[in-house]
């Protein structure tokens, strides 16, 4: 037992529950908004402002990261809160959807590079939709259940 907080040790407190939850969605709405971002400097860029390339060129890595990092926040939210899997699969596409957005607009391959932009911002989207909705289901301890029922 834990002499500061009265509780047994190993046992998680609401607020340590919610830190994986939180980290998602802090890094959803990141990501989301920096996709938002991608889109306006490449529309900026097409108009003809061609400085804005070397900006659009520069948020691909702050994107690339941010991709990286959300799919950790998933990966915590499904082993340590037993959340569900699907979010930590999806976001290791979009890091690969990413990757490939990258390489596409290097190569100035504008078909591809303009549809898999709008890709990527539709996962962004429905990730970010899914971490506000997500509640983390409350864990049960087999101690407490065998307690409970003498």
């Amino acid at each position: 037992m834990n002499a500061r907080t009265g509780q047994r040790t190993g046992q998680r407190t609401g607020y340590e529950r919610r830190r994986p939850v939180r980290l998602l969605r802090v890094t959803a709405v990141l990501v989301l908004l920096d996709t938002l971002a991608q889109a306006a400097l490449a529309g900026l860029f097409v108009t003809g402002d061609l400085d804005l390339l070397a900006w659009h060129a520069a948020n691909a890595d702050v994107l690339s990261a941010l991709t990286v990092v959300e799919t950790a926040a998933a990966l915590l939210v499904w082993r340590r809160l037993r959340g569900p899997g699907w979010p930590v699969a999806v976001n290791t596409v979009l890091v690969a959807l990413v990757s490939v957005q990258r390489g596409l607009g290097e190569a100035r391959a504008l078909a591809g590079h303009i549809p898999l932009g709008m890709a990527i911002f539709g996962c962004a989207t429905a990730l970010a939709c899914w971490a506000f909705t997500h509640r983390p289901q409350p864990v049960v301890h087999v101690g407490r259940l065998r307690e409970a029922a003498q």
